[in-house]
């Protein structure tokens, strides 16, 4: 009986369907932009500045992919206004000349116009991280990119980014052997 009663019930109702017209397409403006193509990285400079909890990343949108020279003199600008909303700020002195950075397999070289020795950690740190996530030929993880600092006759390096602070690469030595 019940049976019955669902397929009359199923037969009546089928034609009407779900109550939705069919309509044209309706034309909604421009395709959504701004969102990450799939599979394609999203591009972006990696600047780092000191925040409450130390030091922070930064990423700002850029066409390609930014190497040290670009990324360091970004950073010299300071943070920008969304970044000091962050409660983001810079430990780098305000430098007499231009800073120069070289890129080579896994390293880079940044020649100061003040001696690094008289630049603290927090200051060193920032360069040092941000030049080591800029594009450096060679494909090695910022980890490993190794930076040294150059200026006025004195040498800091070179150093690794350590995801919160810059390190000295250590070079293990031969230990001599007690007999």
């Amino acid at each position: 009986m019940y049976r019955r009663q669902a397929l009359a019930c199923a037969a009546v109702t089928a034609p009407v369907g779900c109550g939705i017209e069919p309509s044209d397409v309706i034309d909604a403006g421009a395709p959504a932009s701004g969102v990450k193509a799939p599979g394609r990285p999203e591009t972006g400079v990696q600047l780092f500045f000191y925040g409450p909890a130390g030091l922070r990343s930064a990423t700002r949108p850029a066409k390609a992919p930014a190497d040290p020279q670009f990324a360091l003199d970004l950073l010299l600008d300071g943070p920008d206004h969304a970044e000091r909303q962050r409660g983001l700020s810079s430990a780098l002195p305000k430098l007499s000349g231009r800073l120069r950075a070289r890129a080579s397999d896994g390293r880079v070289d940044i020649g100061l116009p003040v001696p690094p020795r008289k630049l603290d950690t927090a200051a060193l740190s920032q360069l040092v991280c941000t030049a080591a996530n800029a594009e450096v030929p060679g494909g090695h993880p910022p980890g490993s990119v190794r930076v040294t600092l150059t200026g006025s006759g004195s040498r800091v390096g070179p150093m690794i980014c350590g995801g919160d602070t810059a390190f000295p690469v250590v070079q293990p030595s031969a230990v001599p052997s007690s007999r």
